[in-house]
Order: C-alpha cells, then structure tokens, then sequence
C-alpha cells in the first residue's frame, strides 16, 4: 500500500465519522483560541485529516491521490534513492499540516470563533513539491477544457491565495493553500540539496525561462 492511499483511508475513517458527531470535530479540528490556552497542539495535526462534508473530503482527496501518487513514483525516486522517497513523503505530508496552520495560529490565537479544518495546506505543499521537480508538466481541470503549465498554475495559484487570504472572509483557508504550497516548494529543494546535488530552483528557472 502506498503512503498517498494509507492517507487517505485514515483521513476517511476520522472524517466520516465527524460529519455527523459535532463533538468528534469539535475535539480535533484547528482552534488557536483553545490551542493557546489549554495547549492543546495535537490540533496542528488532527484537524488535516477532517473536512466540513462530503466534497471537501472528495476534492481534497482527489487532489491529493493525483499528485501524491506521482511523487511516490516517479518524481521523488527520480531524484531519491532507496527508502528515501517514502520517508520524505510522509514528513512533507505531515508536517505541512501543522506548518500550513502556524499564520493562522498567530493570526487568531485570541479570536474564540474562528476554527479550521481539512488537509488543504498539506494537499497545497504535495502539488507544489510536484511542480518545483517537474514545472513543465500540464494540469487539467474538468472545468477548463485545456492544458495549464504546472510553473504557470502554480504562480497563479499562489498570487490568487495570498491576495485571498489578506481581503478575509469566506470559509477556505486561502492563507493554508498559499503556505503550504510555498512550504512545499521549500521542503522539496532542501531535500535535494541534502541528499542529492540537483538544485530544483535553478533547475526550475533554467526549464521555465
């Protein structure tokens, strides 16, 4: 089994559940409020593997089995050897949720009301280390009827999300997408530059521009 199909199956078994028990998400979802006052840091994590229903949990596991599945096989074990492309995944995978979450922490720490949840920021953090190791490749949504340019989707995507994220409102996490895409990004050229000597930046503007 896979790392990118046992994420999803967990994510599943906790989200399901929460749908209908107010009290399952309400233990586990991300409040900065309660976080900083009673500790509570398993927040950081847990609230990436709930969704508020059916189709957040559907998209963001899509996004994730798409992208995920291509960095098991074949970007990370193109740049990795051995265990490595499954022990990095998994820490990028993890530790995106907690990283994607810290704005948001600072940001609302003293605000009771606000709470957040799904795996957006992870799902943001797997699509962009795909995009730093191959930017050529295409994406194509069902809802627009030809080929992006991964370089080119990405810079929209992180212009559009930190222009979001700043105006407020609505319920998506705009600040998640925008950090855990650039954390992404940054995890992945760390990793190749300590266990490989490709520099996935320079590569990425000399395939670009």
């Amino acid at each position: 089994m896979t790392v990118t199909l046992a994420i999803i199956i967990v994510t599943c078994l906790v989200s399901f559940p929460a749908f209908n028990n107010d009290k399952i998400k309400e233990d586990l979802l991300f409040w900065p409020y309660e976080i900083q006052r009673k500790n509570q840091y398993y927040r950081f994590l847990t609230a990436g593997f709930l969704h508020a229903d059916t189709m957040h949990l559907i998209f963001n596991m899509v996004s994730l089995y798409s992208f995920g599945a291509a960095l098991e096989y074949p970007l990370y074990p193109s740049l990795f050897d051995g265990k490595i492309p499954v022990v990095l995944f998994s820490i990028l995978y993890l530790s995106s949720i907690v990283v994607a979450c810290i704005p948001d922490y600072f940001k609302y720490k003293n605000e009771y009301s606000y709470r957040a949840l799904g795996a957006s920021g992870a799902v943001s953090a797997v699509i962009f280390s795909a995009i730093i190791i191959q930017p050529t490749s295409t994406i194509r949504f069902f809802f627009i009827p030809f080929d992006i340019p991964g370089w080119a989707f990405g810079l929209l995507f992180l212009a559009l999300s930190a222009y979001l994220a700043k105006k407020g409102g609505g319920n998506i996490g705009h600040s998640a997408h925008f950090w855990g895409g650039v954390y992404g990004i940054v995890f992945t050229w760390l990793a190749a530059r300590a266990f490989t000597n490709v520099d996935l930046l320079k590569r990425f503007a000399e395939q670009v521009f």
